[in-house]
């Protein structure tokens, strides 16, 4: 899907003492809503999906499962129907899978087709087409699969059958849940056995996901692996998943109740999948006051209540072993240290320029905009709080950008427009009609 230059949030300052109140539940975890339909297509018999996103991108790979021959029944108020076909029942589309702006959606099926008998072709948007690719194909290439993509290493991805995929031992050069979980997934359709080690810790939704199905995965350390089913690695059977709510999605109302006075919001049934905790963290190392209340497991996943009140922060310089914890809500933190008292400065976060959009660059622009201090570095950025002014801001398609100058509003000293708005429903369907119904001053225009 095609970012649209004319949905824009107007959003204005809350008014004093009011902050955002209540009680809500995000949408569905959108990492593990990927993973629900992948792994429930692969495997045998019916597997129900309970709390799946429905949001642009996982809506992706829902579509792209049903071309490639699987019965799936919904989604109907977050309830999925999969009809597992096996790891040797899936199909020939009859044309290119169009992945729209998911990169999560490209890099796992890629992995997952790898093994496959017949050719398929991966497509995505403007967006998704500039993403780096080498990532995968590269390390899946080790294994023997073949995929082409372009002259700079993007989409399309044309991956091509081969005579079988060879398990290979990888150590990441750099942590990414999504490489490590493709070449898992292109693992169960390999001879012999797949290990990856990560440099740091990365999310494990595919780790959890695959054990609750049935299918053995073994973890010393930092270093997983699993026996391709071939090698008698095991089968996938078809059962319950629970999607708990998004804990990224969670992330901007952590920041907006904590940067906004008289604030006192709770959070119901967010993912604390201890590999996902860095927002938490970093706020609360900023002075953020946090709770984590009625904690219990939704299926193979962690979830709990989050209570957050308002409080003053502080700025910090940010753990780099927190980076991979945090990867996708460093948007919403850079709001939390624009009004925090002092200097906040990330550094090893690369991976940040290679996102929907270049978010070092993005946010540091839109900060500079609205008055504040925002030094961008090569992997990092440097940000001393001060007051948030007014203006125009451009969210250049990307999601998280448009929503965390959304919170922003909460302290600005007038109104913020943002332009470029439309891909927020990729990962948070309604999320300008939910952070109104909590206290936040938004108006969605033109779209």
């Amino acid at each position: 899907m095609d970012s649209q230059p004319d949905l824009r949030f107007l959003v204005t300052p809350a008014a004093a003492g009011v902050g955002l109140r209540g009680r809500l539940r995000v949408p569905g975890d959108k990492s593990i809503s990927h993973r629900a339909i992948m792994l429930a297509a692969i495997a045998t018999g019916e597997t129900r999906i309970e709390g799946f996103l429905e949001g642009a991108d996982a809506l992706a790979t829902l579509r792209a499962f049903r071309r490639l021959g699987v019965a799936i029944t919904g989604p109907d108020a977050g309830l999925v129907l999969v009809q597992g076909v096996g790891l040797s029942g899936l199909r020939a589309p009859d044309g290119p899978l169009d992945m729209g702006n998911s990169g999560t959606s490209m890099r796992l099926l890629a992995g997952l087709l790898a093994g496959q008998s017949f050719a398929t072709t991966l497509i995505g948007d403007e967006s998704l087409s500039r993403r780096p690719m080498r990532r995968v194909t590269e390390p899946l290439a080790l294994m023997g699969a073949r995929i082409e993509t372009n002259a700079a290493g993007t989409a399309p991805l044309h991956i091509l059958p081969t005579a079988g995929l060879q398990g290979i031992e990888y150590r990441m050069p750099v942590a990414s849940a999504q490489v490590k979980s493709s070449l898992l997934l292109a693992g169960l359709c390999a001879a012999g056995e797949t290990c990856v080690t990560e440099p740091a810790p990365t999310r494990d939704h595919t780790e959890r996901m695959l054990t609750a199905l049935g299918y053995p995965v073994r973890r010393t350390g930092p270093r997983v692996c699993l026996t391709g089913a071939g090698s008698g690695g095991g089968q996938l059977t078809g059962g319950r998943i629970a999607v708990p709510a998004d804990l990224s999605s969670a992330a901007f109302f952590l920041v907006g109740a904590s940067i906004a006075a008289g604030s006192d919001l709770t959070l119901t049934g967010v993912g604390i999948n201890p590999t996902r905790l860095g927002v938490i963290d970093i706020l609360r190392a900023m002075g953020a006051d946090i709770a984590v209340l009625d904690e219990r497991l939704a299926g193979a996943e962690p979830v709990a209540d989050l209570r957050v009140r308002a409080a003053p922060l502080k700025g910090i310089r940010i753990p780099v072993e927190q980076v991979p914890l945090a990867i996708d809500e460093f948007p919403a933190i850079f709001i939390a240290a624009a009004c925090a008292t002092g200097e906040t400065v990330l550094t090893g976060a690369e991976e940040l320029r290679v996102k929907e959009s270049d978010r070092i660059a993005v946010m540091a622009a839109g900060l500079s905009t609205l008055g504040i201090e925002a030094e961008p570095r090569p992997d990092g950025i440097r940000i001393v709080g001060g007051s948030l002014g007014s203006g125009t801001v451009a969210a250049h398609g990307d999601h998280r950008i448009a929503m965390s100058f959304a919170i922003a509003g909460l302290r600005a000293s007038g109104p913020i427009e943002i332009r470029d708005c439309a891909n927020v429903e990729t990962s948070f369907p309604g999320f300008a009609r939910l952070a109104g119904s909590v206290g936040l001053g938004i108006e969605e225009l033109g779209g």
